[in-house]
């Protein structure tokens, strides 16, 4: 293990706010507009489906994190299922790529925000110059260190869960708790539509597993990495409900589709007025900025454990400092590429099938090989692949409907990043480890 890792260095409270951090940053922000336009009148209902598929599937990381806490999270727990192997090394690389999608997702939403806030339309080429500058300055923040990075996230996080659900609170008062969102149906609504927004909603809730990344370095870890999860998903649920119902109880449904970018900010406007639009616009800035900051942490640590794991190839081209601050500098770049090349809805969309093929791999990684071991119960672990699965094909048929070549790029990216593995390791054989045999 490299020393990169700070044993102790985060407190259950820490961890939380650093998984309600990342989650709240994107899912509730970038993703309501988007939701509304899939699943119709009945898109908050899509934030409970969504956190049901997150349960089961939190289950397995929980049950795996409890027994063996490390900072490589899901690398470890892919390394544990299949050992040194390509399945291992694809699978991690996809969570690690479906992160830093996350990043271009949440910067460009916090171009959207800021755009809006000045009055300005979020499109033309400031909107991919304002999100490479925000993730700029969240790789400055992060090269500064640890400490520090644990102390925003934790301010921040308190700012954010705070300032959404005063905002969702406030407009659901000034609504009248009456539900506007209703007729106006979406072209996609229907059963098909819920399921596939639910796909989505997902990405509103794989915060967590930023939570099982940090394992080795959270206090008293076989206790509190489960429950800082189980902590952080409850929280999220709470404010995502509370907040989509808010938007709904401001604005009919084509409003929210026609603002998907900016949804909160415009529900903020009848509800609240011109205040609480900049108030909403102020507080969409801090969590989309703080979030991007932890979810950079996380990705950058999980890169670094990848390469002492000698599963992926490094090149520090040239750079000085240790693994993780170069795994940081590859963050940056690939993240700051999809936020000028694609738009929040292929983003989000590439980010879903990329998550989902690997939470599948995981569990059914678990379920073969370490259930016993980590005494989890198999319908629990085949349940989580069955909902996956079922979630990931309704989606990518929905998405072929309306975009076929964001289907197209997913399974492309997914085929490349296992030839790749595939590659590096027939030529660079990782040594024989005995992790494999428990």
């Amino acid at each position: 293990m490299s020393s990169d890792y700070k044993k102790d260095s985060l407190t259950l409270f820490d961890a939380v706010a650093m998984g309600t951090g990342v989650m709240i940053g994107a899912g509730i922000l970038a993703l309501t507009g988007q939701i509304a336009e899939l699943a119709g009148p009945l898109f908050p209902f899509v934030f409970l489906s969504g956190a049901v598929v997150t349960a089961f599937s939190a289950y397995t990381y929980i049950k795996m994190s409890n027994a063996y806490p490390s900072a490589g999270g899901i690398g470890m727990i892919l390394k544990k299922a299949y050992g040194p192997t390509a399945v291992t090394a694809g699978a991690a690389l996809l969570m690690a790529l479906s992160m830093v999608i996350n990043e271009s997702l949440v910067a460009r939403t916090f171009a959207s925000y800021l755009l809006r806030g000045l009055d300005m339309s979020p499109s033309g080429w400031l909107l991919p110059a304002i999100s490479v500058a925000v993730i700029l300055f969240a790789f400055l923040v992060n090269i500064s260190g640890n400490k520090s990075v644990g102390l925003f996230s934790t301010v921040m996080a308190a700012l954010k869960v705070g300032g959404i659900a005063l905002f969702g609170s406030a407009a659901l008062w000034a609504g009248g708790f009456s539900f506007e969102a209703t007729g106006g149906g979406a072209d996609q609504a229907g059963l098909t539509g819920f399921i596939a927004a639910t796909a989505l909603s997902i990405l509103a809730f794989k915060g967590f597993t930023t939570i099982t990344n940090s394992g080795a370095e959270i206090t008293n870890p076989h206790h509190n990495v489960g429950r800082a999860i189980i902590v952080a998903i409850i929280i999220c649920i709470l404010v995502y409900l509370l907040v989509a119902f808010a938007v709904g109880s401001s604005l009919p449904l084509e409003k929210i589709i026609q603002a998907k970018d900016y949804a909160l900010a415009e529900a903020a406007k009848p509800a609240l007025g011109s205040v609480g639009f900049y108030l909403t616009v102020a507080l969409a800035l801090v969590a989309t900025s703080s979030g991007l900051i932890a979810s950079m942490f996380a990705v950058s640590r999980m890169l670094a454990m990848l390469t002492d794991m000698a599963l992926i190839p490094h090149s520090h081209f040239g750079m000085p400092g240790k693994v993780q601050d170069h795994t940081l500098v590859y963050t940056v770049v690939v993240a700051a590429l999809l936020a000028v090349f694609f738009d929040l809805s292929q983003i989000a969309s590439l980010g879903a099938f990329f998550y989902l093929v690997m939470d599948i791999i995981i569990h059914w990684g678990v379920f073969r090989h370490l259930r016993s071991d980590i005494s989890a119960r198999g319908w629990v672990l085949l349940t989580a692949i069955g909902l996956d699965a079922v979630v990931l094909a309704t989606f990518a048929l929905l998405k072929w409907r309306q975009d076929p070549a964001i289907v197209v790029y997913a399974v492309a990216g997914i085929a490349v990043v296992f030839v790749f593995v595939k590659a590096f390791l027939h030529f660079n054989p990782p040594e024989a480890q005995e992790e494999h045999s428990h």
